[in-house]
């Protein structure tokens, strides 16, 4: 049975249409992800799906007594209420039915017997067994551990004393509480880590409900959603099926709208010239035929083939100058809050070229640690430990020769600096360049004519961090310190960020909750793991790979099972993605033929990376032929890879 059915629903706003033709149906276990550029009226959808905007044309039906819950950006109310209280207040209905059940038991106990009494007391007892019984609240709060609150003494702290990312965490907690038929999430993994994030998709995975989600995390995206809402120039467009799918789908119907955008410009352009040549004379009757031909032209909307109106971010850094080897070594690095060290004993270093990821849980000192290296933190050399409340870093830090540091902090706070007010006044202070050259810059960042003249204070979130992303590059630093850098990014504009972080030539340093980017950009992986750093070769797969191998020998190993997990534990010890400190010491049985075997993986990846190249482009899969072929090739060249990992892991015992 459908939750809710739209038909043919619109919405204006100031007069001018927003929303026309939006239809979709969901059922339970259906997820719907919206797509669309900013502005194109996604949370607007969500606030109509909620009651909280009116629906102006079309008709929405729900079905009988439908929970809805809905999570957006917007803070919680009421500061002084209890992270416990208010997580609650997203369970109502539950808490009038305990409050229902308990004034009948204090009727009952004075006496009343009667029938009314009694079948009242039945029917809220019925509500409540359904909604799960009496353990609802225990179930209702579990999701804050979930979501990154794993001290129970955070359930009784007025919402005063939280941050702005963990009052969002909570919003999202109390949308969760009450078990709502009708779910809908607005940005919900803004502020997550990826420990929570990956929660997240297994919670909204076994959820009995409908929801509908508005995010920018490519692998959530993927992992979660069923189907697929595109909204585009006003309309809505459903798609069934995966997120991928759904691009898939969307690469081809682009592909083919630009061709038929060149065979109409290439047939206005011929009419336009017999028109022109033959305006007068003995063919006058004919050029005025084809003049009213063009005029009722139905002419293809070109914006269609960009996310954004026309425009779309797009950009490269520049050759970066060549650095020393080693790009810099940190020794005996320790982060301590107060008495709380986050890390201890920890060795970081990055070499010419190299680029690694940095991840761990939120609050684990990710950003105290790559602010240090950037020079934003002092660093004090030795073993002395401060009283302060605030983050105090100790350790041995040696840089290399000619490094220079281009750093983008989670909040852009670099714009702040001196006083600039607008956004090509920022500009100019923090690239030196002239303001025509900055204009030129900026133009390339989607801020073209007025918009460079903008005030900083009336900046959204992405527009702050696409003017980061214009001054780093303009700054040609040939080390790149990246703390979240697709915070309030779209989802183009994430894609044109990790091609050009691909392209760069030079050293990075990426702290990211996004973990698209870290697969796309990331060739080793630093994770905090007990108060420490420990080093992997690989992106975030093969650091995937190893953490679940992990987890599932230490829980064979409480069961005591611990020769079923002998063998792949390892052969985990011996593949790529192991500590790189014994893939640097490990000497191997025989040297020639692992060198050998190492050429011939590089070559074999070398192919395996061209043909995935090929797969990105529509062309590949155009026709269900040539699908069949490029899979077939992709899977071939995946199989030799790995065959030729199996013989180095052999040799290298």
């Amino acid at each position: 049975m459908a939750v809710v059915i739209a038909s043919d629903l619109g919405k204006d706003i100031a007069g001018e249409p927003l929303l026309r033709g939006i239809s979709f149906k969901l059922e339970r276990r259906d997820r719907m992800t919206l797509s669309g550029r900013n502005g194109a009226g996604k949370t607007t959808l969500l606030r109509m799906l909620s009651g909280e905007a009116s629906v102006d044309f079309g008709e929405l039906v729900l079905a009988k007594d439908t929970k809805i819950a809905l999570h957006d950006q917007r803070p919680p109310r009421d500061l002084d209420l209890t992270l416990r209280e208010y997580v609650l207040t997203g369970a109502r209905e539950l808490v009038a039915i305990e409050q229902e059940l308990a004034a009948l038991e204090a009727a009952m106990a004075d006496g009343a017997h009667d029938d009314a009494t009694l079948g009242r007391y039945a029917q809220a007892q019925a509500r409540l067994e359904h909604a799960g019984g009496y353990g609802w609240r225990e179930r209702a709060l579990s999701s804050l551990n979930g979501l990154g609150f794993r001290d129970v003494a955070d359930l009784d702290r007025s919402l005063k004393t939280f941050s702005g990312g963990e009052l969002t965490r909570a919003s999202l907690g109390r949308a969760l509480a009450g078990g709502p038929d009708l779910l809908l999430l607005d940005e919900p993994t803004n502020h997550l880590d990826i420990e929570s994030l990956e929660w997240l998709e297994q919670h909204l995975a076994s959820l009995d409900a409908a929801v509908v989600l508005v995010a920018h995390d490519r692998w959530f995206l993927e992992a979660v959603g069923t189907s697929v809402l595109e909204l585009e120039a006003g309309r809505g467009k459903f798609f069934k099926g995966p997120w991928h799918a759904w691009r898939r789908e969307k690469a081809a119907q682009d592909l083919a709208l630009g061709r038929a955008i060149e065979r109409q410009q290439a047939e206005i352009e011929r009419l336009e010239r017999f028109v022109t040549r033959f305006r007068a004379g003995t063919r006058a009757r004919q050029a005025q035929s084809r003049a009213k031909k063009l005029a009722k032209m139905d002419r293809i909307n070109q914006s269609r083939l960009a996310p954004n109106g026309g425009a779309a971010l797009e950009f490269a850094f520049k050759p970066p100058e060549r650095s020393g080897r080693v790009v810099f070594e940190l020794e005996n690095g320790h982060v301590q809050v107060g008495e709380r060290v986050l890390l201890d004993d920890a060795e970081l270093w990055l070499e010419r070229g190299e680029h690694v990821t940095l991840v761990g849980p939120n609050g684990a000192g990710k950003t105290t640690l790559i602010e240090t290296l950037a020079g934003l933190r002092e660093l004090n050399d030795g073993l002395a430990r401060s009283a302060s409340s605030g983050p105090v870093v100790t350790g041995k830090l040696r840089t290399g020769h000619n490094v220079k540091v281009g750093f983008l902090s989670q909040h852009a706070e670099e714009l702040s600096a001196g006083t600039a007010r607008t956004v090509l006044e920022a500009t100019t202070h923090l690239t030196r360049l002239t303001p025509n050259q900055a204009r030129g810059l900026l133009g390339r960042f989607m801020f073209s004519g007025e918009e460079a003249e903008k005030p900083l204070e009336a900046l959204s979130g992405g527009e702050r961090r696409r003017l980061s992303l214009a001054i780093l590059v303009q700054s040609g630093a040939n080390l790149l310190i990246l703390d979240e850098p697709t915070n309030h990014l779209d989802l183009e504009s994430r894609e044109a960020l990790e091609q050009a972080l691909n392209e760069f030539t030079g050293s990075l340093l990426l702290v990211s909750h996004d973990r698209a980017l870290l697969d796309a950009v990331g060739r080793r992986t630093v994770a905090i793991e007990d108060r420490t750093l420990h080093s992997y070769l690989g992106g975030w797969p093969e650091y995937v790979r190893v953490r679940e191998e992990s987890e599932r020998a230490a829980a064979a190993k409480k069961t005591g099972q611990k020769n079923a997990v002998a063998a792949p534990a390892a052969k985990a010890s011996t593949r790529s993605a192991q500590p790189a400190k014994t893939a640097r010491t490990a000497p191997p049985a025989n040297p020639r033929e692992q060198q050998r075997l190492e050429s011939e993986i590089e070559a074999a990846e070398a192919a395996l990376k061209a043909v995935e190249d090929e797969l990105a482009d529509p062309a590949a899969w155009s026709s269900p032929g040539r699908n069949a072929r490029a899979t077939a090739r992709h899977e071939e060249a995946k199989r030799a890879v790995e065959e030729l990992y199996e013989r180095w892991e052999r040799i290298a015992g």
